[in-house]
């Protein structure tokens, strides 16, 4: 490969986030035919890695646990902005797009992420540890948000089916909001070293001995950052009518559009857990799934709340029967998981059942 090359794919972080904006404007408002919708999957998933690269620059320029959050909200922006564009004139067949999202999200996190990132951990180590305080808190504010917004629309009676009445959603918008917040708070400023990766005795780390990244090259990911997102909602936006054909063609539930969504946008946090584990930072790991499972619901709902105000159809949020018993034994085995501060290769074994359940379940509710 000659020099020029492997400087071209080098840079593709810098190029990747231009061209998938380059393709978006050509693409917008003309019918696409199938090779173009294979064209723009590869552009949009070359977006959604270049945007937690550039993520990745910034947080290691503010440091940890606030390079955690930057890749939380950047992934829950993709996700909202696909929500939205999904829901924007569906109507009645796309009321649960933002509830299947939302719990899917909260599955992949708290059992597919957390799963893979301690069985690559404990592989490594044979023990992986993090801080039980962290963790332990923010498994609890992910319970607490998932169960006052997907499980109490379905037993409350204002308003017929599982759905929240307009003061019990927007409620339910405030309350999400505000828990974020708190958790934020605690998270970067009042208890951060309940954040902070668990150092071996002994042990380095490469990242504290790697330079950070200058200012220039810190506003620069930055500004590619922004770009990467606004191309990545509008190219979901562009192929959405695609995915959706296709669930229907397969005689798939509804709710397998949702699951697609999340796993499309959570795959390069995945990539971004693992790659922490393998280095012995498990506490990043988790601090990577629990905080997107915690914006995740405590951005989208307020979000989507104040997007129902033009949204046409109604929006359903209570999960069914499956979901919360699944959503019951993830809280159960996540509080058992964290608790100890450390864990095995069962504990990632056993999330990843879990998560497997989901998905097939899914599939064939």
């Amino acid at each position: 490969m000659s020099s020029s090359t492997a400087g071209l794919t080098r840079r593709w972080t810098t190029w990747g986030p231009v061209v998938a904006a380059v393709v978006l404007g050509l693409a917008w408002g003309h019918g696409l035919p199938g090779f173009v919708v294979g064209l723009i999957a590869v552009c949009l998933m070359g977006a959604v890695l270049a945007a937690v690269h550039h993520a990745e620059v910034v947080a290691h320029r503010v440091g940890e646990p606030f390079g955690s959050l930057v890749l939380a909200v950047a992934v829950t922006v993709i996700e909202v902005g696909l929500i939205v564009t999904l829901m924007a004139g569906g109507g009645e067949k796309t009321s649960t797009y933002a509830r299947d999202t939302v719990f899917a999200a909260v599955m992949i996190t708290c059992n597919g992420i957390v799963g893979l990132s301690l069985l690559v951990g404990a592989l490594r180590t044979r023990v992986a540890v993090f801080n039980a305080e962290g963790s332990g808190g923010a498994i609890a504010t992910v319970c607490t948000l998932a169960t006052m917004t997907l499980v109490l629309p379905t037993f409350t009676t204002s308003q017929p089916g599982p759905e929240f009445s307009g003061a019990q959603l927007a409620f339910a918008a405030v309350a999400s909001l505000c828990l974020y917040g708190v958790f934020v708070t605690v998270q970067t400023f009042r208890h951060r070293d309940y954040f902070l990766p668990v150092a071996r005795e002994g042990q380095e780390s490469e990242e504290d001995h790697a330079d950070p990244p200058t200012d220039r090259q810190t506003w620069a990911s930055l500004g590619l950052l922004v770009l990467a997102l606004v191309a990545v909602v509008g190219l979901a936006k562009l192929i959405s009518p695609t995915i959706e054909d296709g669930v229907e063609s397969a005689g798939l539930p509804k709710a397998v559009v949702g699951v697609i969504i999340a796993l499309m946008v959570l795959l390069p946090e995945t990539l971004a857990a693992v790659r922490a584990a393998r280095r012995d930072r498990m506490q990043t790991s988790l601090n990577l799934a629990y905080g997107s499972a915690i914006a995740s619901i405590g951005l989208t709902i307020p979000a989507i709340a104040l997007a129902s105000i033009w949204l046409s159809g109604p929006l359903v949020l209570g999960v069914g029967p499956v979901h919360m018993v699944l959503l019951v034994l993830t809280a159960v085995v996540s509080a058992l998981t964290v608790v100890p501060g450390r864990a095995t290769l069962l504990q990632g074994g056993v999330h990843l059942s879990i998560f497997a359940a989901f998905v097939f379940l899914s599939f064939s509710p």
